[in-house]
């Protein structure tokens, strides 16, 4: 696996109105197409950890590159950020429902926030990822970034880091990869994620939730 970490350094480092990164092509060609391939099979909305999922090899070769020591330094050297010996935490999401994607900046325990795109193409209005000005206007944005697979989109989990998109219910896969400040809380996060997993799988083994 083989991410292009040249392409990433390259990209210009945009700070209005918080300092933002948007990489195309981050994976693109064959591997691209075999990290859509062994995408998890997850037809339920929510953010899972990946030792919740059975992915192929390429998403897991993928997801060890995004955690290793080359990404850290390259997004050191963006950001202007030290990480050393910062936790990373990852999960992974296959759908949106119409609900999500509302306004909210990232966690402060968070530091740093890498979303990678796992889909084919992008047609939809909704689902577009929007660097906001504001905790109140959807449509008061400096970039939009359609989730396409490959686009890589980093930020610096600022007090005024807010995003969001407009509704979008369907298959909509990214990586969420984030340097965090306190293990003890990045552990927190993770096992309510885990519970939440276990909870939509026993769901779905009673035929409730959505349907493969």
């Amino acid at each position: 696996m083989q991410l292009d970490l040249a392409a990433f350094d390259m990209a210009p480092l945009v700070t209005d109105p918080y300092p933002h990164v948007i990489v195309p092509g981050f994976v693109s060609g064959r591997e691209l197409e075999a990290v859509i391939r062994d995408f998890p099979r997850l037809d339920m909305p929510g953010a899972f950890p990946p030792d919740e999922l059975a992915p192929g090899p390429a998403f897991a070769a993928l997801l060890e590159q995004m955690q290793g020591e080359a990404m850290r330094s390259a997004v050191q050297r963006k950001f202007g950020i030290d990480l050393s010996g910062r936790p990373t935490m990852c999960t992974v999401r296959g759908m949106a429902r119409e609900r999500d994607g509302q306004i909210h900046r990232d966690a402060d325990f968070k530091l740093v926030t890498l979303l990678l795109y796992l889909n084919e193409s992008w047609h939809p209005d909704g689902g577009r990822l929007r660097v906001l000005r504001s905790a109140e206007d959807m449509d008061d944005y400096a970039a939009e970034i359609a989730p396409e697979g490959g686009t890589l989109f980093a930020f610096l989990c600022a007090p005024n880091a807010w995003h969001g998109h407009k509704p979008f219910d369907g298959p909509r896969r990214s990586v969420q990869l984030n340097y965090v400040s306190d293990a003890r809380m990045m552990r927190r996060e993770l096992a309510r994620h885990r519970l939440s997993a276990k909870v939509k799988k026993a769901k779905r083994m009673l035929g409730l939730g959505r349907a493969a």
